[in-house]
């Protein structure tokens, strides 16, 4: 059953013309039984208009408007040439509900109007074959006779009707994927764009600390063995500090990760801050450090937010603040929000360096910052201080902004 349904889908055409061969057949059958009526047309104008009721039927659902007029056609030379109701009419029903389903609206309405109009013009062209003689019968047969029409047109129209509700699901089940689709890329890029924050903000402040120490140590091998040795352990330890945030980092990549080598190492938070101004400091790098307020634990987002900026902050003053600068790390608790002033008194950055949201040659520097406060719904302020040197400025609320 299921193949002949797909069968008739596929061939709609060759399905219509079949019963538009049956209706012609049963019409020949009529035609010839009533040959020697005398108040019947001639057989050839018969045989013609059913043809073109039969051709109407085969290619209604490929043309149906122009198959719409060459019904009515058929009907008009009907009642011109004194073609009297037969079996081929039924074309009529067929054509109205077709046109009333998938034709144009204009094309609808007049098949409405040619139903409606179809029994009370064939009955006053014929009404004294019918037996039917009284006011009262003669409304009666009208009525009855106009239903047909009425019901194809209804059950078309409501076939339309439909179908235009199952387009309107389709459309709008193919709109949901494609933004389902568009909010996954967004997801993703979001995501590549959170990993290259992370990894700039590991690489760059970790490998730097390494490159300054390996340089002093180089510097100093042979007249300071003992400086070279606390460089070397420095450029150790902060190696191994990089392994386990990449470690933690390319974890969340792999599915099961946690499951095969334990739980992720925890990510940095406020209280590792000053444990990451003691390694810049052993880097070389003076650095005054305050906390004012209550400390007081902060949600995870914000706790990250505010190291990375820190780091990115010093990272910066050892890159461009030159060989005796010296940088300055306040945190201040607030009822609301958690503020950050990283100040440092070096040479500071090129101007070009930060501008349009902080392009700083690489592409991730100040931009990181902003992405990463505009996430927790914070402020930032960044550029040349008075005086010399640079600032960088964040306020992070507690609460994400609506």
């Amino acid at each position: 059953m299921q193949r002949l349904y797909d069968f008739i889908r596929r061939h709609p055409t060759g399905v219509d013309t079949f019963w538009a061969v049956i209706l012609f057949g049963f019409s020949g059958l009529q035609i010839t039984a009533a040959a020697h009526d005398p108040k019947q047309a001639s057989w050839g104008i018969q045989v013609l208009v059913a043809l073109g009721m039969a051709t109407a039927v085969a290619l209604r659902r490929r043309v149906p408007e122009k198959m719409l007029l060459l019904v009515i056609a058929m009907g008009l030379a009907q009642l011109a040439l004194n073609v009297q109701p037969q079996i081929q009419d039924f074309a009529m029903l067929v054509i109205v509900y077709t046109v009333a389903s998938a034709g144009e609206r204009w094309a609808s309405r007049v098949a409405l109007v040619g139903g409606l109009c179809a029994a009370p013009l064939a009955h006053f062209r014929w009404m004294d074959t019918g037996g039917i003689n009284t006011a009262t019968e003669k409304v009666f047969f009208v009525i009855i006779m106009t239903v047909p029409f009425v019901l194809a047109w209804v059950l078309g129209d409501s076939m339309r009707t439909r179908k235009a509700y199952f387009a309107q699901l389709e459309e709008r089940a193919s709109r949901l994927e494609r933004e389902r689709e568009a909010q996954a890329k967004v997801a993703v890029a979001a995501e590549r764009a959170r990993i290259a924050r992370e990894l700039h903000d590991v690489v760059a402040h970790n490998v730097s600390v390494m490159v300054v120490q390996a340089d002093g140590a180089a510097y100093v091998m042979d007249t300071s063995p003992d400086q070279a040795k606390t460089a070397l352990e420095t450029i150790s330890m902060t190696g191994r500090q990089a392994l386990a945030e990449m470690r933690r980092l390319l974890g969340v990549l792999r599915t099961g990760e946690h499951q095969e080598a334990g739980e992720y190492v925890p990510q940095p938070d406020v209280q590792q801050i000053e444990d990451l101004v003691e390694t810049v400091r052993g880097a070389g790098l003076t650095v005054d450090f305050k906390i004012e307020g209550t400390p007081r634990p902060l949600p995870s987002g914000v706790e990250l937010t505010a190291y990375r900026i820190v780091q990115e902050a010093l990272t910066n003053t050892r890159k461009h603040g030159g060989p005796d600068a010296g940088a300055s790390v306040r945190l201040v608790y607030f009822d609301d929000g958690l503020g950050l002033l990283v100040e440092d008194d070096g040479r500071g950055a090129a101007h070009e360096m930060y501008e349009d949201g902080g392009a700083d040659g690489q592409g991730h520097g100040l931009i990181g910052m902003r992405e990463r406060i505009g996430m927790v719904g914070g402020t930032l302020d960044a550029g040349p201080r008075p005086g010399g040197g640079f600032r960088i400025s964040a306020l992070l609320p507690l609460k994400p902004a609506h």
